[in-house]
Formats: C-alpha cells, sequence, structure tokens
C-alpha cells in the first residue's frame, strides 16, 4: 500500500494553495513536480532544461479529492488548460525519480534527462553534477515507499 501519491497535499493544516491559470504549452504533464511562471505567457509551466531554483514557485498538486481508489499512481492525466493549484507552502507527495531519500534530506530537481527515470523537472535525492538544482527550500521527510513515493516539505 503507498504512502502517498505523488501530488497528494499532506498535513493539509499547514498547506497554502495558490491558483494560477496553466501555460498553453509547457503546462505540467503529472503531479507532485516543482513548478514555474513562463516569462512570456505568465502560466504556470513545468520546469524545462536551464531552469534555476529561482525559477520554483511551488509544487503542482493533484486537485481534491486526492485519495480516488480509481485513479492509479502515476496514472491521471492533469489538465492542459485554465486555472490550476500550486501549493507555495507545505507538504506534499512526489515521485522519487533517482537516489534515496532520507529525512531532512535534500530535493533535487532534474534539469537535463539522461534515461530511465531520470526526467526533466523530476526529483531526485542526489546531485548530478550541472544536471540537477537543489530547491533550497524544501526537504525530504522520510524514505519512499516501494512505489517511489515520499514527502517533502516545502516552504516559500
Amino acid at each position: 500500500m503507498p504512502s502517498g501519491l505523488p501530488g497528494q497535499i499532506n498535513r493539509v493544516q499547514h498547506a497554502l494553495v495558490d491558483t494560477a491559470i496553466l501555460d498553453g504549452t509547457n503546462y505540467p504533464t503529472s503531479y507532485g513536480v516543482p513548478v514555474a511562471i513562463d516569462a512570456t505567457s505568465k502560466g504556470l509551466r513545468k520546469i524545462m532544461a536551464g531552469d534555476t531554483v529561482a525559477n520554483v514557485i511551488g509544487f503542482y498538486p493533484r486537485p481534491y479529492p486526492t485519495n480516488n481508489s480509481t485513479d492509479g499512481l502515476g496514472t491521471s492525466t492533469p489538465a492542459t488548460a485554465g486555472p490550476a493549484s500550486v501549493l507555495r507552502r507545505g507538504y506534499i507527495f512526489v515521485k522519487l525519480n533517482a537516489g534515496t531519500a532520507a529525512k531532512n534530506g535534500k530535493v533535487y530537481c532534474r534539469t537535463v534527462a539522461n534515461g530511465g527515470n531520470t526526467i526533466i523537472g523530476g526529483i531526485e535525492a542526489a546531485a548530478d553534477s550541472t544536471n540537477t538544482f537543489e530547491i533550497t527550500n524544501a526537504k525530504f521527510t522520510g524514505a519512499a515507499d516501494a512505489n517511489g513515493a515520499v514527502e517533502i516539505e516545502f516552504n516559500l
């Protein structure tokens, strides 16, 4: 049984969630990933090659209700247009793509894909030279479960 689903907000009493309009081209394609505001469209977009921690404005949470038993791990299709939520502060489950998460461990975001589970915008627990950046205002709250779901704490 998974501890949570990527994009699921946990400890809701600590969450600060804002709203933004999705970018029409580079919208997030999965939940629980860091997001940015596009400089041109001013829309919410996924993290892309060349981004840094300065671009991260929050994480892309699942819409309520989160615990939908028909929604398998990683099989949801997020919206591609319209308003979307942004977790600006709080606890959220993410998919760990590489490394071993540990309590108070550093959270890294990938900017260059290199095969396997390492995808641009993916969350990792270890630095990879210039292919990742540390999300300095985030940390893991413990280890990942068997499905790779792990909770992080994020604070602007």
